[in-house]
């Protein structure tokens, strides 16, 4: 039995430059910044699921050249999404695709600090249900 119940989930990212990271997730992904610690910075990407960004000289970890990491954020408007980026100058990975082995439609792009995200929207009607 678990000690107690789990209330959200934050993922923290370490980067050299948390100007520009700020930057992207303020500006060019209009998330809501609702914790600024000055070298951390916690944002809302919905509900009670956070992304967090820290200055590497501040934090627990740091800043890699290469990040095995994929941030994934499911939406429904996945074109609308990727229409957006491109707008706003955001490096693409590539096109919107419907990959043969996954029921998913998504696209993938870099953002700050190396890191890799996509956003995707579950075609499977059960399992979008369970990330809305």
């Amino acid at each position: 039995m678990l000690p107690c119940r789990l209330d959200s989930q934050i993922t923290f990212l370490y980067f050299k430059d948390l100007a520009e990271a700020a930057f992207f997730f303020e500006d060019i992904l209009k998330l809501e910044l609702v914790d600024d610690q000055g070298a951390a910075k916690i944002y809302r990407l919905c509900g009670n699921a956070f992304i967090g960004i820290v200055d590497e000289k501040e934090g627990h970890c740091r800043a890699q050249e290469k990040n095995a990491v994929l941030i994934t954020i499911v939406a429904e408007k996945v074109q609308e999404w990727y229409d957006y980026l491109v707008s706003r100058g955001v490096r693409m990975e590539t096109p919107v695709q419907r990959p043969e082995s996954f029921p998913v439609e998504c696209f993938f792009f870099k953002g700050p600090g190396g890191y890799e995200f996509e956003i995707q929207r579950f075609l499977k009607e059960e399992t979008a249900r369970q990330f809305s």
